[in-house]
């Protein structure tokens, strides 16, 4: 392990790429980053760093907006297969069909979707973003939503809107068992549940906080309980460990009465062995259709520059 973060560093330093990774990652990748963060936080990045080559340690999309802000610039994921079970439930054509059955609504899409669903899109968000971009909006604005169900729903509950949701799911916040964590919140009586918006709606209305990834670790963080039970992908109790060594953060567990912990299985297909040789080989490549990236960066861009104006 030692010797392949040592040529991993190496190839680095020659190569003049940067690493960048999701809190989602396994512990070994996040800990060999350049740059450790949630969605929102890793599209900033890939629109101002001036490495000539960006290593996503993530899944396809993530890669593919990092292309997308960056297109001089060669983008390079471990693993090919790294795909996204949300981005996977809005096919790009079935939700132009959508979109098209709306015509005077402005398109929010969810940033976990493919090049071709941001092409027939107004504005990208992430689950950082996503409220405060959509209370940007007048009041009276006619919006659709896609294709988190959950988040989008979360989103109409919090803020009074009434948008036109597309009805795609994350399979890992799908998953939790509400039975099972009333449980732990009997064996720990003191922890407080924090719930990613992706979550179902009965489980968000048991959390005492509701955030994105970054929000969550920012809560955990700065919060005097000792105890949390963590609801969302299992990658970000790395961070929270980190940041809190002397606190305990338990996983929220799926339904599969055997796991005691959630994780996503497309973003553990990436490992430190699939990044050194990533490096190495300059490969796999993420490349998008030029004609399809016209488009598809613009709400891209008008999200980061949204979240400027916003401070976000």
């Amino acid at each position: 392990m030692n010797e392949l973060i040592t040529a991993i560093k190496d190839l680095k330093k020659k190569k003049n790429a940067i690493i960048l990774a999701h809190y989602y990652q396994r512990g070994e990748i996040q800990d060999i980053a350049d740059f450790v963060g949630d969605s929102l936080a890793l599209a900033q990045w890939a629109s101002k760093t001036d490495a000539d080559i960006i290593v996503m340690c993530g899944v396809h999309f993530m890669a593919e907006t990092a292309k997308l802000l960056s297109p001089t610039k060669k983008v390079l994921i471990p693993d090919p297969e790294a795909g996204c079970s949300l981005a996977d439930s809005c096919p790009a054509d079935a939700f132009k069909e959508f979109v098209d059955k709306h015509p005077d609504h402005t398109v929010i899409s969810y940033v976990n979707t493919s090049a071709g669903v941001k092409a027939v899109t107004d504005i990208v968000v992430t689950s950082t973003n996503a409220k405060q971009i959509v209370e940007s909006l007048p009041v009276d604005e006619k919006i659709i939503f896609g294709p988190d169900y959950n988040l989008g729903n979360y989103i109409n509950s919090i803020t009074g809107r009434n948008m036109v949701l597309w009805e795609g799911a994350c399979h890992v916040h799908e998953q939790f068992s509400v039975e099972r964590i009333l449980e732990l919140k009997k064996e720990y009586p003191n922890a407080l549940l924090l719930a990613h918006p992706e979550c179902k709606s009965v489980l968000l209305n048991l959390a005492d906080f509701v955030g994105s990834t970054s929000a969550l670790l920012k809560y955990s963080t700065n919060s005097e309980v000792q105890e949390f039970i963590v609801a969302t992908e299992s990658g970000i109790i790395h961070q929270m460990q980190k940041n809190c060594p002397t606190k305990l953060f338990i996983p929220a567990p799926p339904n599969d009465s055997t796991c005691a912990c959630n994780e996503c299985s497309f973003m553990r297909l990436n490992t430190i062995e699939k990044l050194y040789l990533c490096l190495k080989n300059e490969s796999p490549e993420i490349l998008v259709d030029p004609k399809i990236a016209i488009d598809a960066v613009k709400p891209i861009k008008k999200m980061l520059e949204i979240s400027a104006e916003l401070g976000l």
